[in-house]
């Protein structure tokens, strides 16, 4: 899953970026409404964080802009200020959410987790399972024949992403964009060394192997027969 934060207090970014990647997100910062914007029309975001006071084009331009060019990422509006006309202002500009600081990361974080469940329709369960796998997505546990095991958060990620496009070939391109920050060469192998990590967990202690290489292509997971 992919986020744009754009907030231009340093403290408070870094704190949600920490939190974020920690969750296992891939997470853009931008600092100024102008580079938010950017980012927001040209990259696939799953949610974005945007704050109200951004130097140059503050919040609600920003997410006016992004609706009026049909980029119906959800938002989630950070705000100092939290009476009712703040708050419907925010929402009548387009925001989805609206959160007002200081807050618990907890709750951001919930709220996101909300947001893209709704933007998907609401039909994802908090689990996927293939064949004797399984993926919690609120709790994050992985269990494959009984078994627990542990993923770094990037390894979740990758796995919940290739677990919800299960039968599906997805590119490598489409892995970072969703997995990864925009800012990675695409040129380089990351991808690659994180599936083979991802393998040693999922797939080498058993006989069935998901996981599978589509050359020239992607990858894809298959359920074992």
């Amino acid at each position: 899953m992919r986020i744009l934060l754009t907030e231009d207090d340093e403290k408070i970014a870094f704190f949600i970026l920490k939190g974020l990647r920690a969750a296992g997100f891939a997470v853009d910062h931008a600092a100024n409404g102008e580079d938010g914007l950017h980012l927001a029309l040209t990259e696939p975001y799953d949610a974005a964080v945007i704050d109200v006071m951004l130097p140059g084009l503050d919040g609600l331009t920003l997410i006016e802009s992004m609706r009026k060019q049909k980029i119906n990422t959800p938002v989630i509006i950070l705000s100092a200020m939290g009476t009712i006309d703040d708050r419907v202002k925010g929402l009548y500009a387009g925001g989805d959410d609206y959160l007002t600081k200081p807050f618990a990361f907890s709750e951001l974080l919930a709220r996101i987790q909300a947001l893209i469940r709704r933007s998907s329709g609401a039909t994802e369960p908090a689990s996927i399972t293939a064949g004797d796998l399984s993926v919690n997505l609120l709790t994050r546990q992985v269990i494959r024949k009984g078994l627990s095991i542990e993923l770094q958060p990037l390894e979740f990620s990758l796995l919940a992403y290739l677990m919800r496009h299960k039968g599906r070939v997805v590119s490598k391109t489409m892995i970072m964009e969703h997995v990864w920050d925009y800012n990675f060469d695409p040129q380089t192998n990351v991808v690659e060394a994180r599936i083979c990590r991802l393998r040693d967990k999922i797939d080498k202690p058993f006989v069935e192997k998901m996981i599978q290489t589509v050359r020239g292509v992607g990858y894809v997971l298959k359920e074992p027969v």
